[in-house]
């Protein structure tokens, strides 16, 4: 069964998709568009009844990860550009494991990417959160990574299906939390 390759990502090292450019703009480059980085891409998506910014608070309050997301039980750190996350990564049938990526990229209310580099630089990932408002309080959560490196996609390969069942109960997990506490907020 074909698989529908995903949308281009909104911002960074993925080029970009409706937002404006940043710094000065050159009048007439001949520089082609930069390149989505190379490697295997793992997404889920999900709707989300819920605004942006609600849905970004959720996201962006790593402390209380663990009372909601069974992929990262324990999640500190300040997101900003630079910074090392600390995660306790939790993949169904596999050991625990402590991470500590890198943010590459956020953008409050829109998106959060960050890269971790595993076996000596064997191993590279990219992975993404980005939401996309539809109307008002509607929103759809992109959740993915990206597996690159000289080994990364073979590896990506073989745990895919965890993968994806992870990013899709994450998705659920975070659309249920979003909902709860918009809903909240309304009443």
């Amino acid at each position: 069964m074909p698989i529908q390759p995903p949308p281009a990502l909104k911002a960074g090292p993925f080029g970009t998709r409706g937002g404006a450019r940043l710094g000065p703009q050159p009048t007439d480059t001949k520089l082609p568009p930069p390149k989505a980085p190379s490697g295997l891409r793992i997404e889920h998506r999900v709707g989300i009844q819920a605004p942006a910014e609600v849905i970004w608070e959720v996201i962006s309050d790593l402390e209380s990860w663990g009372q909601w997301c069974a992929l990262y039980p324990v999640a500190s750190g300040d997101i900003r550009i630079g910074a090392v996350l600390d995660l306790t990564l939790a993949l169904p049938g596999r050991p625990v494991t402590q991470i500590r990526p890198t943010v590459l990229e956020w953008v409050p209310g829109e998106q959060l990417h960050w890269k971790l580099t595993m076996l000596g630089g064997l191993v590279k990932t990219i992975r993404y959160f980005e939401i996309e408002s539809l109307a008002e309080a509607s929103c759809i959560v992109s959740n993915g990574e990206i597996i690159g490196g000289l080994i990364g996609p073979r590896l990506g390969k073989a745990m895919s299906r965890t993968l994806y069942r992870a990013f899709v109960e994450m998705n659920e997990a975070l659309k249920a939390r979003a909902e709860a506490v918009w809903q909240a907020r309304k009443d």
